[in-house]
């Protein structure tokens, strides 16, 4: 009994470090510090990231008109682009694509699909900053200090336009709240 509890402990302190850093990117400890995700929690939240951004686009492409359509639209084309590159990295490396977006993403799909009008185009563009935010931050910390050299570049050539959709939902954002 008392081997198994040593042996237990000894796991548990040894693996506590994975634990942790995949603990600090699920509560958002580790982008508060610029720490780096591992590739497997990169890889994770990459993908739902994208998932997230296409499917509240599809819907905002054909509940919306005008300049949010149109955000709408590059999202979707943007982001296809970026899971099939994602896709074809991934097998390459030990990490696996998540096949759905996290709960709170999903919720927030839910959300987006209760709404109409103008409620439905400030709600998204409302989810598309704080969901660039999030993926800027992300694709930043692993291409500063990841681990895979491929996803590294891909993440570092990604950011400008992960950056430049930031730019835009912002924009969105002041114009859709007047």
């Amino acid at each position: 009994m008392r081997i198994t509890s040593l042996i237990a402990a000894l796991v548990l302190v040894l693996s506590g470090p994975a634990l942790a850093q995949s603990m600090g990117e699920k509560s958002g400890v580790n982008s508060v510090l610029g720490v780096a995700p591992r590739t497997a929690d990169f890889v994770t939240e990459a993908a739902e990231s994208d998932m997230f951004e296409i499917q509240s686009s599809t819907l905002a492409a054909s509940s919306t008109a005008g300049e949010v359509q149109g955000f709408a639209k590059q999202m979707i084309a943007d982001h296809t682009k970026t899971t099939n590159d994602l896709t074809g990295l991934v097998r390459k490396t030990k990490a696996s694509l998540p096949t759905a977006m996290s709960s709170s993403q999903q919720s927030m799909l839910d959300k987006l699909n209760g709404l109409t009008g103008d409620d439905f185009a400030k709600q998204y563009i409302s989810y598309q900053v704080s969901a660039h935010k999030t993926a800027v931050s992300l694709f930043q910390r692993y291409a500063n200090g990841g681990h895979n050299p491929q996803l590294k570049t891909w993440a570092a050539r990604t950011l400008p336009t992960l950056q430049h959709h930031l730019d835009m939902a912002n924009s969105l954002n002041k114009l859709v709240l007047r």
